[in-house]
């Protein structure tokens, strides 16, 4: 990090010595470029991950993902060439290199009975082999998914594909996966990218991307790195996650692919279609050239829906009214519970477009390109107890259930369609220039998030008795007879929304390679630089209308009794009621002009970002011994638009006024980053990492926002005059997260396919974000209370990583993972324990899985100075499909068997904070594809 001297000069010294060496080296007698490709006995399948060897020469490379590989200029010989590969014996060839200056060999793996064209027929198996061999000869500690991977659990999108590896859990949007946890680590605290290219967020305010607007068939591969090397990003400070979609040379020749699905899910009892197709084929120019087309669809509209309890406020003291004196005392209870119900429909669309031009065999051309739609129409209604209002019975109160009379409830409707889209161009080319190789890329990308008419009302009603009882995790309600009629519910409040948040970014990369020989030991030196431009824009526009609604009431929107089993809940309020008196009477409506300019522009906010970033790194083999080092640096220029908005409340002559001034901040920071992975392989099978990595992570585009809410409230006591000033803040000044990380793991390769790995890792984290009271730093003199997000000093953790999976020649099909962590306390969406486990059976016809994923409590957060925890969550899945033929199989998958509800708390389990269940999701499909 910036500051440890010590380990960066140490970096910078190894560094320039391996560099020097590399620049100044070459190989003797080289004068001949070897290229070839792995491929099974029908040159149908290429296999990425194979490790090619050159035995006499200690040359070694891995095959790309068409199964290429390249050596250059090798010397005039006869050698042994070593292919290796998970699943399959290794093949020894004799090669022979004479006075040509280009030479083309290709090779077949896998013709034995156990070999790698029975994996071909078998999704799963051929899926784990492709990814343990990336896994087993990557230059650093990753894990992969592949696309038959994902095709064999009833995972909707690459969110849900991810949870299975070890280390990654998922946080979940009524029911369905959306961000990916790493170890734990905030999502925000991640990178992710699709074809190489920085993917921005979407959402207002972050920097996680929702995996759920990919959708799962669009994806070649999920590869996540937890340790980078000096030629990635170094914003990861849990890890990377980069998306590959399909490319036309991950097969020889046409390979199409076409799904039909219907789904259903048992709680809104509703069916969903889904439809989704590949295509991809390879053309040869008239020049020889080949260019490589492949495209790819996904459609997906899905009604479902939940019912949820929460708890308002958390737990506290609540100062109220007792029924019998009339005194106010304090009780310990809470402020307000609700009763919601949501109806929701999703729809995902999705299409990737690729296209590929290899001129010879080092050079090529790429044009890849994804997009996605994802639309969110939510319709929720809720119930609020307001049990702070109104007198309490003390004599039937206790901790966990009240009785309060004369209290007020409220009935509101959201009503919500959101639309969010990401676009993704990247276009690059690779190229072989005398002995140098030569990678770029230039890179557009955007994420939007609308919500075009966004429509709360806000129906209020008073003097009604209420009461609860808790003591699981389902509050139990009771109020009396008039709380269910609608008719003693006023139209109260309107908010009308029209918002928008855009992330766009454009980047340029470029990559230099040299390989060199050392005392005859390989290695490669690599130098290059990348640019990144982002912007950030959320638009908040909000009409807030607060009386003058006609006399309306709830009784004029009744759509009949809801279907809630949580409890009674009443009658529902009609949506298209609801909308159709806004839109007709809206004009006449009370306009609280103060109230929607403090919304509208005390959330509206422009932030940009530009990233500029050089490295230098060495790959040196020696012996069994792998070492990749280097040093990268980052230089970022941050800068933020917002407004100053402060809120006068003067009780004192009824008058509120607000003033708002625009605020404008710069920021500029820089880092130099070292990193060391090394790799050691004990044999063929046992490989040994360890790595020291340096990376960060700039604060979210909401921490860092250019905005001040301050409210100034003026009241009269017994003649003595009082003033209160009160803000919420952002903070422009923050410091990225800044994080040392350590990782060291064995891992086995077992005959025939599988893998157990043990890995420890490390994580001291500085400058960890937290939100604070600091109106006692000297800069809010005057104020009560101010709420700020500040760098609020280092939290670490330390945890273990076990995983083991095994293919069985009689199909059997076993995999187990889990992850322990023991962290700091304070660190959000951290659990102590996650885990995997999957048990499932394979042969010629029939394929089936059971998988159950598991994450223990999470904790969220601190209200009323007592923290919010997520419950521990385990969730079933089943899937099966069956091979009608060689091209057509079908499919049942069930999706949350169990029906595992969320649950979060307050404290200690009793303590309600928030509920809500899905129910099951059953799916039956038919897929076609060419093989």
């Amino acid at each position: 990090m910036k500051n440890k001297n010590g380990i960066f000069k140490l970096s910078i010294l190894n560094t320039a010595l391996i560099s020097a060496i590399a620049l100044s080296s070459s190989a003797a007698l080289a004068n001949t470029d070897l290229s070839g490709r792995i491929t099974d006995a029908k040159n149908s399948v290429y296999f990425e991950g194979a490790k090619i060897t050159i035995e006499e020469l200690n040359l070694t490379t891995i095959s790309k993902r068409d199964g290429s590989f390249h050596f250059g200029k090798l010397p005039k010989g006869q050698y042994t060439l070593i292919i290796s590969y998970v699943g399959v014996p290794d093949v020894r060839k004799t090669l022979i290199v004479s006075d040509e200056n280009k030479l083309t060999k290709n090779y077949v793996i896998g013709s034995d009975k156990k070999g790698v064209e029975n994996l071909i027929v078998y999704g799963q198996r051929a899926g784990q082999a492709g990814a343990l061999n990336r896994q087993k000869n990557a230059n650093r500690l990753i894990s992969v998914v592949s696309a038959d991977s994902i095709g064999q659990l009833p995972d909707q999108n690459a969110a849900e594909a991810l949870q299975r590896l070890p280390g990654l859990s998922i946080q979940r949007d009524q029911g369905e996966g959306r961000f990916v946890a790493i170890r734990g680590i905030d999502p925000n605290l991640n990178n992710v990218t699709i074809n190489g290219l920085n993917v921005p967020s979407p959402e207002a305010g972050v920097r996680s991307v929702a995996m759920d607007v990919i959708p799962s068939e669009l994806i070649s591969s999920l590869e996540v790195s937890k340790t980078v090397t000096p030629d990635m990003d170094a914003n990861a400070v849990g890890g990377s996650i980069e998306v590959k979609s399909l490319s036309a040379f991950d097969r020889e020749g046409q390979s199409y692919s076409i799904t039909a699905q219907g789904s259903y899910n048992e709680l809104e009892e509703a069916a969903s279609p889904k439809l989704s197709g590949s295509y991809s084929d390879v053309f040869v120019l008239n020049n020889g050239y080949e260019l490589g087309v492949a495209g790819a669809f996904s459609w997906l509209k899905r009604e479902f829906g939940s019912e949820n309890m929460e708890t308002g406020g958390g737990w506290i003291d609540v100062e109220v009214e007792d029924a019998a004196t009339g005194d106010d005392v304090e009780v310990f209870g809470t402020e307000e519970i609700e009763q919601r119900q949501y109806q929701i429909e999703r729809e995902r669309t999705g299409v990737a477009l690729n296209l590929d031009l290899r001129t010879s065999v080092t050079d090529s051309f790429y044009l890849r390109s994804f997009f996605s739609e994802f639309s969110d129409d939510e319709y929720r209604l809720r119930n609020v107890y307001k049990f702070d209002k109104g007198a309490i019975d003390l004599t039937s109160h206790t901790d966990t259930s009240a009785m309060y009379q004369d209290a007020e409830m409220e009935r509101d409707t959201k009503d919500r369609f959101e639309t969010q889209k990401i676009t993704s161009v990247v276009a690059g080319g690779e190229h072989k220039i005398n002995t140098l190789f030569v990678e770029y890329q230039l890179g557009y990308s955007k994420s939007t998030e609308q919500e075009p008419t966004r429509l709360d009302v806000v129906f209020a009603g008073e003097e009604f008795d209420l009461g609860y009882e808790t003591s699981g995790q389902i509050p139990q309600l009771t109020q009396s007879a008039n709380a269910h009629d609608l008719a003693n519910y006023e139209m109260d409040e309107v908010v009308y929304e029209n918002n928008l948040a855009e992330d766009e970014e454009v980047s340029f990369r470029l990559d230099i390679t040299k390989s060199f020989f050392w005392s005859n030991n390989s290695g490669e030196f690599k130098f290059g630089g990348k640019y990144r431009s982002r912007e950030k824009l959320n638009s908040v526009s909000a009409s807030i209308y607060d009386g003058d609604f006609s006399d309306a009431t709830a009784q004029d929107f009744n759509s009949g009794l809801v279907d809630y089993s949580l409890g009674a809940f009443g009658d529902g309020l009609s949506r298209t009621g609801i909308q159709q008196f806004v839109n007709a009477n809206k004009s006449n409506f009370d306009f609280n002009q103060l109230e929607s300019d403090i919304e509208t522009l005390g959330n509206s906010y422009n932030s940009s970002e530009d990233v500029f970033a050089a490295y230098a790194m060495v790959s040196l083999d020696v012996d069994k011994w792998q070492f990749i080092t280097g040093l990268r640096y980052e230089g970022s220029e941050f800068e933020t638009q917002g407004n100053k908005v402060a809120l006068l409340v003067d009780e004192i002559n009824d008058n509120e006024t607000v003033s708002i001034d625009s605020w404008q901040v710069t920021k500029d920071y820089n880092y130099f980053l070292p990193s060391l992975n090394v790799r050691y392989a004990a044999s063929d099978k046992l490989i040994a990492r360890f790595a020291y990595t340096q990376t960060i992570a700039r604060p979210t585009f909401e921490d860092s926002a250019a905005f001040q809410l301050i409210e100034t409230e003026v009241t009269e006591d017994d003649g003595e005059i009082e003033t209160e000033r009160k803000a919420e803040v952002g903070n422009p000044d923050l410091n990225p997260y800044e994080s040392q990380n350590l990782d060291l793991s064995l891992h086995y390769y077992p005959g025939y396919i599988g893998v157990l790995s043990a890995g420890i890792f490390y994580k001291d984290i500085d400058n960890y974000i937290v939100f604070s009271e600091v109106q006692d730093n000297g800069q809010w003199d005057g104020f009560d209370e101010v709420i700020q997000p500040i760098n609020g000093g280092a939290a670490s953790l330390i945890g273990v990583e076990l995983a083991w999976n095994k293919t069985f020649d009689s199909g059997l099909l076993l995999g187990a993972n889990s992850t322990f962590v023991d962290a700091d306390a304070g660190l959000p969406n951290q659990s102590d324990t996650i885990g995997n486990i999957m048990i499932g059976f394979e042969n010629n016809s029939f394929s089936t899985r059971l998988s159950a994923s598991y994450k223990s409590k999470v904790y969220q957060f601190d209200e009323n100075d007592v923290g919010v925890f997520q419950d521990d969550h385990t969730q079933l899945d089943f899937s099966s499909k069956y091979h009608v033929s060689d091209s057509v199989q079908v499919y049942f998958n069930a999706s949350n068997l169990t029906d595992e509800p969320m649950y979060l708390y307050h404290g200690v389990a009793k303590y309600n904070y928030q509920y809500e269940q899905y129910g099951r999701t059953f799916e039956f499909g038919i897929t076609i594809n060419s093989l």
